[in-house]
């Protein structure tokens, strides 16, 4: 008999539910003998031994649906070695649940944090595959994370819709993407949606470079300009700050994120009327894209595969188009992000695309 340990952890994003699906179904079809326990709200069921046993029909029609059947939360890498407040050992707990269930693996799916809390317990000797969930596309050896697609369609479509009122009115929008480190998400629905200017983390920004875009736009006719923010765009002067420099500044940071700052700048210094919309979690919701649900269920499937040749220590991922096994140790705190140099960031801005640079 084979028992495998689930669990989803970080934020929600479309196609977890068809991921696990992936690697119940492939399990399954090949040996009849298999208990599945399903760890709740993330990494906390697995400290606590909160779990619930799961059975083929809870599988079953999951494939469309959103968000994760088990739960999610956040237990921060950095925490992770730090007694609760009761004084429990978490990495210790989560063994000894493991091991109390007599667990042959444990199959986890999420983004950055996870995979380092997942290396750790493989570190500690537990038998675990990874899947490869966030829609940032941030971790390191795959060139896709499920989620990432979808939530590219939701902030193109959101972008898409504002260019008819930016139009009518004669404004500038803002629109503000996901992605606090790294900006692919912006990139993309930045490109697929025809902004003008895309600001990301990766290539600070120089609100003098957005103002003489907006003008050599006005210059050619155009009545509006639309920007693609992501939440974690800085600006060149920020960037020179020390971590702790910027840290104090933010202590008194009187805007609800950068956007509304690069919007009240832009009404100071260029005269121009601004707006500010802010798509938020709707791009982590929802049912998955079409690409999703097959590129979950590859990687459900593979990850299936490697649990039934007993080959563990490995995040699933995809290269070239290819389905691949990559090492954990290789993955866990390594993050994809921008290049400044990037072909795709130079292909944008012979299209007129401007990053404030």
């Amino acid at each position: 008999m084979k028992r495998i340990g689930m669990l989803t952890s970080g934020g929600d994003c479309q196609a977890l539910n068809a991921a696990m699906r992936g690697v119940v179904k492939s399990i399954t079809n090949a040996e009849k003998d298999v208990e599945i326990y399903g760890f709740l709200e993330g990494y906390k069921g697995l400290i606590y031994g909160n779990f619930t046993m799961l059975t083929g029909k809870d599988f079953s029609g999951i494939l469309t649906k959103g968000g994760t059947i088990l739960g999610s939360s956040r237990t921060p890498f950095k925490l992770i070695r730090e007694p609760d407040e009761n004084g429990l050992d978490k990495v210790e707990a989560m063994k000894q649940n493991y091991y109390k269930l007599k667990l042959d693996c444990l199959v986890i799916l999420g983004g950055n944090g996870t995979h380092k809390t997942a290396n750790l317990l493989r570190e500690e000797g537990l038998n675990v595959v990874t899947l490869p969930k966030t829609i940032d596309n941030d971790l390191w050896g795959t060139d896709m994370t499920f989620g990432f697609q979808t939530a590219v369609d939701i902030a193109t479509e959101a972008i898409d819709r504002i260019h008819t009122t930016a139009d009518s009115h004669g404004r500038v929008f803002i629109v503000e993407v996901m992605g606090h480190k790294v900006g692919w998400l912006t990139l993309n629905a930045g490109m697929a949606s025809g902004a003008d200017i895309i600001l990301i983390p990766e290539i600070p920004y120089d609100i003098d470079k957005i103002i003489e875009k907006i003008h050599e736009r006005t210059a050619r006719g155009s009545k509006f300009t639309i920007l693609a923010v992501a939440e974690g765009a800085i600006s060149k002067k920020d960037a020179k700050l020390s971590k702790k420099e910027y840290k104090e500044k933010m202590k008194n940071y009187k805007y609800p994120s950068v956007s509304y700052e690069i919007a009240d700048l832009l009404r100071e210094k260029a005269g121009v009327d601004v707006r500010v919309t802010v798509p938020g979690h709707t791009q982590r919701g929802g049912s998955p894209c079409p690409y999703d649900r097959v590129f979950a269920s590859r990687l459900g499937s593979e990850a299936g595969k490697l649990i039934l040749k007993g080959e563990y220590g490995f995040m699933v991922g995809i290269k070239n188009r290819e389905i691949i096994k990559v090492p954990l140790e290789e993955v866990a705190g390594k993050l994809k992000s921008v290049s400044a140099d990037a072909t795709i960031v130079k292909e944008a801005k012979m299209l007129g695309i401007s990053f404030g640079d």
